[in-house]
């Protein structure tokens, strides 16, 4: 967190949470939402400013309750996320790197949906791998140790038999299905803080 959002927060510590204005789209885009967009239920128009953005980055935290927000000064603006709380890439330094360009390292966990779409979680950071990407990462699942083609995945999502690991590095990482509709309850973070308590 800055410091000078730190000393906005002692300043001004009752400043009300704002809800709806911001949301974080699939492929890791923070987007605006105006009031318009709010009643309209539009995603919002793209923040594409860089300074907002890396003020932003700097000051995306999460509370007690997995509700994930954005510290502007002494206010909370609660983020809506339309997958996860972060969105990886693939990097040919890194391996994955979060929206934020954080390294996403060391990679503990992997689950995959039921749609296919690959999700990755390191300490607290659960990421969805953006789509533009998830055919480079395909390849990267395994059975035994051998690569798995794309009727065996079909058929793996509808009816899991057998371990299927992720190659990450030099690791294969267990793959976990998720059939849940709802992520953020099997993950543990609120995808839609304006319901939070």
């Amino acid at each position: 967190m800055d410091e000078i959002v730190r000393q906005a927060l002692a300043k001004w510590p009752n400043v009300p949470d704002c809800y709806g204005w911001l949301a974080l789209d699939a492929r890791g885009a923070f987007r605006m939402r105006d009031a318009a967009a709010q009643v309209a239920n539009a995603p919002g128009d793209v923040i594409r400013h860089p300074a907002l953005l890396s003020f932003i980055y700097r000051n995306y935290l999460r509370n007690d309750d997995g509700a994930w927000y954005f510290q502007n000064g002494p206010q909370r603006v609660y983020v809506q996320l339309e997958q996860t709380p972060f969105i990886s890439r693939t990097d040919p330094i890194h391996g994955f790197i979060t929206h934020d360009g954080s390294s996403m390292t060391p990679i503990e966990r992997v689950w995959i949906t039921g749609e296919g779409r690959l999700i990755l979680g390191s300490g607290e950071r659960i990421a969805m791998i953006d789509d533009r990407d998830l055919a480079e990462c395909l390849p990267l699942l395994r059975v035994e140790g051998e690569p798995v083609d794309d009727t065996f995945l079909l058929e793996w999502l509808n009816n899991p038999r057998g371990e299927l690991q992720f190659l990450c590095g030099e690791s294969l990482l267990p793959v976990h299905a998720l059939h849940d509709e709802n992520l953020g309850t099997v993950l543990g973070f609120n995808p839609s803080p304006a319901t939070a308590k």
